[in-house]
């Protein structure tokens, strides 16, 4: 599967609300997609990841999180309830999206492009929580980041910056 703009920015999804979103609204802006969940040693993530968008997103900059329940079920709840949970325990403004799949038969379609997609890192199935993927200005695949590097660290930050700079 070729990773392009086109392909990206072609995808409308459901926002935590129910709403439909072109994922075209986001181009010219620097995106992080992030597959979210509640129960996971990683999710205290979401504070870090709040960290940065109020940092870079006067700038241009945006995270979508996909909420998602394949890694032992550690995202149960409703759209309602990760909408509750993100808002209460995190202050989470940026944008969040009705859960997905993430890997398996039942992948989304999105998902299926940014795991597959050609880019400097690494490529292939999503394997926990909190894996970002990092999107150009123009919906190209940057980089991808495995669930343990955290949003606020030196190599995330550095690629963000890089990134809004072209």
């Amino acid at each position: 599967m070729s990773f392009s703009s086109d392909s990206f920015y072609g995808y409308t999804v459901k926002n935590i609300d129910g709403v439909d979103v072109s994922l075209e609204a986001y181009k010219g802006k620097v995106l992080l997609v992030v597959n979210t969940a509640s129960k996971c040693g990683y999710t205290p993530q979401y504070e870090g990841l709040q960290e940065i968008y109020s940092n870079y997103k006067e700038q241009g900059f945006e995270i979508l999180g996909f909420p998602a329940n394949n890694f032992m079920g550690q995202e149960p709840g409703s759209d309602e309830e990760i909408k509750e949970f993100c808002t209460a325990k995190y202050n989470v403004e940026f944008q969040m999206f009705s859960k997905v799949s993430v890997k398996g038969k039942d992948q989304h379609p999105l998902f299926s492009l940014l795991t597959e997609a050609e880019n400097p890192d690494f490529k292939g199935n999503i394997k926990w929580n909190f894996e970002k993927f990092l999107i150009s200005k123009d919906g190209t695949l940057l980089h991808r980041f495995r669930s343990g590097v955290k949003p606020t660290d030196k190599e995330m930050k550095m690629a963000i910056e890089a990134a809004l700079k072209n």
